[in-house]
């Protein structure tokens, strides 16, 4: 099995049997976010524990297995996280999808979106969820943008 395969059934896999969906009533960050070119729409939920860890993380839309996909890992992989980590890792997956080089092997099955930063027009699909995450991050601490 090659590697863009191997890929291919992770994206697939994620987009079938998507992990964490749902909603968090009492989350204390959240965002939802729309694409306006394809019409995909993510929000996305977190709770926090007593120590300021991600101590659930959920993910609700609708838009295409690209996005929906991408949405899922990023759930799985927030959990036990810190702020200061989640950031950290918002900012490794951009650098991935911007096509930066590097090694990101510690993003683990998020590997399996490296190949979308070759579509430019693909890459708002995989980053749609991390970019809701990031302003719902802003919101929480206060951050203006713009």
């Amino acid at each position: 099995m090659s590697l863009d395969s191997l890929y291919q059934d992770v994206i697939l896999d994620h987009y079938k049997r998507p992990r964490n969906v749902g909603k968090i009533e009492d989350y204390d960050i959240g965002m939802e976010l729309a694409n306006p070119t394809c019409g995909d729409v993510i929000g996305i939920h977190l709770k926090l524990d007593e120590q300021g860890k991600v101590a659930d993380a959920k993910f609700h839309g609708h838009g295409c297995s690209i996005s929906q996909s991408s949405a899922s890992m990023l759930t799985v992989k927030l959990k036990g996280k810190t702020i200061e980590e989640t950031r950290q890792l918002i900012a490794r997956f951009y650098d991935m999808m911007k096509g930066v080089e590097g090694n990101y092997k510690d993003l683990g099955e998020l590997q399996a979106l490296q190949g979308v930063s070759k579509y430019p027009v693909r890459i708002k699909c995989a980053t749609l969820a991390w970019k809701a995450l990031e302003q719902g991050l802003d919101k929480k601490e206060g951050v203006q943008n713009g």
